[in-house]
């Protein structure tokens, strides 16, 4: 899922400076997993702004979205974004990109920083194991990604300053994942792929701007 959060208030205020209607949509799937933009978020924003003395002369309309990264699920907001004078959109920086693209006539700004691609760890804790780099090795890790949870990106093997205690010596606290891939591997009966050279990455597989094309898909 995407990992987001919210910006400081006093950011906040300041992209909505000047501002008369703003309308803050707010994206229930990911960012509300992390209760960073969901519904209550929403709610919780537009009230924190609606009390402020800085901004409590504006008007804030509530929305919230299914998926604000689909076109089609934001297009049910089109009267009252045309109504408004900014949207402020709680969503990750795609969502905020769709909304962008659908209602170009009024500005839209981001209301969270959109910071990873993760999994729940424990309540209110999430952890990155993603780095969407186009060039998956897990099938040789174990299913564990040497690209982002290695501090250094390491692809084959840990590096010198591995703790004795498992540790990355980037982060006392961080597990090193090499040694959980070891682990992982050979509890899988695997471990002879903890040898196995892996080529350098091809940054190349991720293109900018990205675009990945699904198969043929007919129309019907």
């Amino acid at each position: 899922m995407i990992v987001g959060k919210r910006k400081e208030l006093e950011d906040i205020k300041q992209m909505l400076s000047g501002s008369k209607k703003v309308l803050v949509v707010g994206c229930d799937t990911c960012v509300s997993v992390c209760w960073a933009g969901g519904e209550k978020e929403v709610a919780a924003l537009a009230g924190e702004l609606g009390a402020d003395k800085d901004t409590a002369g504006i008007s804030f309309v509530q929305s919230s979205v299914d998926r604000q990264c689909e076109p089609e699920m934001c297009e049910v907001l089109r009267e009252q974004a045309e109504e408004a004078d900014v949207i402020l959109s709680l969503g990750c920086g795609a969502g905020a990109q769709v909304l962008a693209d659908l209602f170009e006539d009024t500005p839209v700004m981001p209301g969270l920083d959109t910071t990873f691609l993760g999994v729940p760890k424990e309540l209110g804790v999430w952890v990155e194991t993603c780095g969407c780099c186009g060039d998956c090795t897990l099938d040789t890790t174990g299913g564990i990604c040497p690209v982002v949870r290695c501090g250094k990106g390491l692809l084959n093997g840990p590096c010198g300053g591995v703790r004795r205690d498992g540790k990355c010596e980037l982060d006392e606290e961080k597990d090193c994942a090499w040694v959980q891939i070891y682990r992982r591997l050979e509890k899988q009966g695997r471990l002879n792929l903890i040898t196995e050279y892996r080529e350098p990455r091809d940054h190349r597989a991720v293109k900018r701007p990205g675009i990945v094309k699904a198969p043929l898909v007919q129309k019907v």
